[in-house]
Parts: structure tokens; sequence; C-alpha cells
């Protein structure tokens, strides 16, 4: 099955991983960060527990489609520290960015007080160490360039808002603690596939065109949301400016564990893979329930953008 006609293609076996195989008591497994490290690719995804708050687990693979589980969480709320108090309500949709020859973690803590992103490090995928509390609330969807600009760190995120619904901005930081010369980018466009929201998806990755984003758009119907994911190709030098962004959605809802589960009609992607024969593995959630994979040709989703192409704002 097609993830876009003449785009991409769902892996056959899907999903990849399910609660089933998780060892320890979960309800879902969905909106993993993923990344290649090691010549192993390593997965970080949220888990329900039987609470309903979530958690971060791990899974490996050799492949990039049979993922094996580790035995214990990978992060989990913390307990002692100032996080404690905003991450007390779950640690969710954990972004992998890979920068300077370690990997920045971008989570949504969750707490009493709303949501917010936290920021972390690693260098193995086995010690983590928090850095910061990098918003307020209410804030999500946090994905870090794997490159520097200017001496910056520049990240895409989805301030909620009224004034500018749910659109995605950029902001700067020379240290990764302070953040700032925000601007937006990209807005949802009225009837259209995301006119209800739009929001950082996988990390951006580089190619000879422009940073090529996938992200996820959300569009309101008589039967609730549907979440679809698109792509946008930001300017090599200059990451606010987006070059184009592709009209058309390239993935939807459509396998029945896509359509049916803990949230109907979601596909949700928090990490891609760009492989070296020129395609890229897409990674996401179905329903907020199982864990999906699919590939696409890389210069196909660029010369979406180029081709098939609406304003950004």
């Amino acid at each position: 099955m097609s993830i876009q006609k003449h785009i991409g293609t769902r892996y056959k076996k899907n999903p990849i991983i399910t609660k089933d195989d998780v060892p320890y008591p979960v309800a879902t497994v969905h909106n993993a960060g993923i990344v290649k490290h090691d010549g192993r690719y390593i997965m970080l995804f949220r888990s329900h527990k039987l609470n309903g708050r979530s958690i971060i687990g791990k899974a490996e693979s050799k492949d990039g489609y049979s993922f094996t589980v580790s035995p214990t969480p990978f992060l989990t709320p913390d307990s002692d520290s100032l996080f404690a108090e905003y991450e007390e309500h779950g640690v969710e949709d954990l972004r992998i960015s890979p920068v300077n020859g370690e990997y920045l973690l971008t989570y949504s803590a969750y707490s009493r007080h709303g949501v917010r992103i936290a920021l972390a490090r690693t260098k193995d995928f086995e010690k983590v160490e928090r850095i910061s509390l990098i918003t307020q609330a209410d804030l999500r969807n946090v994905v870090i360039f794997p490159e520097k600009f200017g001496g910056r760190y520049v990240r895409l995120d989805r301030p909620h808002s009224e004034i500018s619904p749910w659109s995605i901005w950029i902001s700067y930081s020379p240290d990764l603690i302070h953040w700032g010369d925000s601007r937006v980018v990209m807005k949802p466009v009225s009837y259209h596939w995301d006119e209800m929201k739009i929001g950082p998806g996988a990390p951006p990755f580089k190619t000879a065109r422009g940073w090529l984003h996938i992200y996820h758009g959300v569009f309101e119907t008589m039967a609730g949301a549907i979440y679809r994911l698109g792509v946008a190709l930001h300017d090599l030098a200059d990451p606010a400016k987006i070059i184009g962004v592709s009209d058309s959605w390239i993935l939807q809802p459509e396998d029945p564990w896509e359509v049916t589960g803990y949230v109907p009609n979601v596909v949700f992607s928090c990490g891609v893979v760009p492989e070296g024969d020129g395609t890229v593995k897409i990674y996401w959630g179905g329903a907020d329930t199982v864990m999906c994979v699919g590939t696409a040709v890389i210069d196909d989703l660029v010369q979406l953008c180029l081709s098939d192409s609406r304003l950004p704002l």
C-alpha cells in the first residue's frame, strides 16, 4: 500500500512494535524518535503505562524493521530535581537530533502546570543527562536541527496560540538553555488537509536541495480529527526560509491499526532515518497504539516541495 502515489511504500509487516513486544506492562507503543547509532537503529518510543501516564522505552534493530525492546524503560519522569515537578504526569513524544558527536533529546514534559519541553543529551543511549526545561507551558513538538547556524543551535517548535493557531516557529540558542529570536515560519492553510494545526515531526535532515522536514498536519471532520504527514524544504544556509511545502500529504491513516486504536485516525512521526541509497525510512505511530515504518525516495519528497508547493505563510 502506497504512502502517497509514486512516493513511498508502507512496510508489509507493519506494525513493527506493539505493546505485546514490550517486556513490562504498557497499553501502547507509539510516537518514537529514531536514529542510526554505531550501525544499529535506536528507537525511543512512547508508551502509556496502565495508569494512563507516559514513559519512554528503547528498542534496537540491525535492519530498521525487526526491533528488540529493552527490558526496562529508557526514560521515566524525574523524581529528585527541578524536572520532577514538571514531569510528574509523564514524558512523551521524544525526538533525537545528532549534534556535535552527541544526541540531543527533546521531549514533552507533562504536569499540573501544563506541557513544556525538556532537553536532555546522551552519547551512548545508556546514560542520559537532563540539560534544561527549554520552554514555558503550553508548548510541545520541538525538533533541533543537526547542525549549528552562525554558531547557534536552531529548533522548530509549535506554541499553542489562538492568535496564530498551532503554527511552526523557529528559535535560536547559543547554549541550548537560552532560546530567542523566535518567529513564525509556517502556518496552517484554510480548508486544507492541515488547516486545524501543524507541528514539527521528525528532526530535519540534509539533502542537496535543502533541509527536508516531515511534519504533521491535522484536519477536523464531523467524525473527529485526522492526523496526516506532510513535507517541507528549508534553505540550507538559512533554515528560517522555507523553499517549498508540498500541497498534498505524503501519508494518511489507512491501515486498520492507524484508523482504529487509542486515538483513531492518526499517523504521527517523531523520527526518520535517511539511508545511503537515497531513500529514507519514515517511522510513525498508528492511532497512538503501535509503531509502523515505510520508505520513500528522498528526491521524490524534495520534488514534491518544489513542484507541488503551497505557500508556507
